[in-house]
């Protein structure tokens, strides 16, 4: 069988209820799936076809894997080979089976594949003078070691029928890495790359008119001393505020989030959350002149320019600390 390799490690399951699981890739092309028994406390092998009939009869060994649930009782499961081939399953956990599958070829092995949720700012109505929000259900991002990184959008609807390329990403060299997070605090997911020619890539959706057609764009990149190998996005100083952490094959590099630019955020959307208040304490009068926290907003205000002091002005992200290895 060889060696097993870890993939995605943890996932949720139903049977009789929320159970985790351990999934193991192996070079024997399956997937080996371990369950715990808690009268042993151990985790013995089960059949994956048990939990996860969408991982039998594997093209070729898996090296990456991604799975999340869509409604109540389905998930969305997607894999990437060795030898350039993705799978993707529509899945009813309640029995389970699978309700529908596609697969798509690439030249090179797969690095990433990662599912994620989409949503994009249309265009502004005049009559109310917001903007509207359209969710476009699940896409699926792939990198592979020579191609341009692709997502599919829509998966749910389309499968793998509806692509767009991220112009650029096979420039530098093989993209090793990928994570899919909100980075500027709009509500739209941005896409960032980490590839073996040193730099880091972000990419955000642009949308067309309706906003269900349109196009990732690189937004900027960012250079560091060697590859990058993994990147993660976590709250590592325990102040509420997340910082991306960037391993690199020398070092590894935290980046965090420009204080005064978080600051200025939090004062407009408190302006925001204000205005609206004001607006509705004018259409009902008594209720807002018995509210006891109307003064809650300028507490907050406050804060948010105490944490302003902190740090003058600066991008948004500036590089914290810097870790080589030997």
């Amino acid at each position: 069988m060889g060696v097993r390799l870890p993939l995605s490690a943890r996932v949720q399951c139903a049977d009789g209820g929320l159970e985790t699981v351990f999934l193991l890739s192996g070079h024997d092309q399956r997937i080996h799936l371990y369950m715990e028994n808690a009268s042993l406390h151990q985790f013995e092998e089960h059949p994956v076809e048990k939990l996860f009939p969408e991982l039998q009869q594997l093209p070729s060994d898996v090296l990456w894997l991604d799975m999340v649930s869509v409604a109540v009782g389905q998930r969305l499961s997607a894999y990437g080979c060795q030898n350039g081939c993705v799978g993707l399953a529509l899945v009813n956990q309640t029995r389970p089976e699978v309700l529908q599958s596609w697969r798509v070829q690439f030249d090179s092995p797969i690095s990433t594949v990662l599912l994620f949720p989409l949503s994009c700012q249309t265009k502004s109505s005049k009559a109310s003078g917001e903007k509207s929000e359209e969710v476009d259900g699940y896409n699926l991002l792939i990198t592979s070691n020579i191609e341009m990184a692709v997502v599919y959008r829509d998966v749910q609807e389309c499968g793998l029928a509806r692509s767009t390329c991220l112009l650029g990403s096979d420039q530098w060299d093989a993209v090793l890495c990928a994570l899919v997070i909100d980075l500027d605090f709009d509500g739209q997911k941005e896409v960032l790359l980490g590839t073996y020619g040193q730099e880091l890539l972000c990419y955000k959706f642009q949308p067309v008119g309706s906003g269900r057609d349109g196009q990732f764009q690189l937004q900027w990149r960012r250079s560091f001393m060697s590859p990058l190998l993994s990147v993660i996005y976590l709250d590592l100083t325990g102040d509420g505020l997340r910082e991306l952490a960037v391993l690199t094959l020398k070092g590894l590099h935290i980046l965090q989030h420009s204080l005064t630019c978080t600051a200025d955020l939090v004062l407009e959307r408190l302006s925001q959350k204000v205005s609206a208040l004001a607006a509705s304490s004018e259409l009902q009068p008594d209720e807002a002149a018995g509210n006891e926290d109307s003064d809650a907003p300028a507490q907050i205000q406050e804060a948010a320019g105490e944490l302003q002091n902190k740090q003058g002005k600066g991008a948004l992200f500036q590089k914290a600390k810097s870790v080589q290895f030997e």
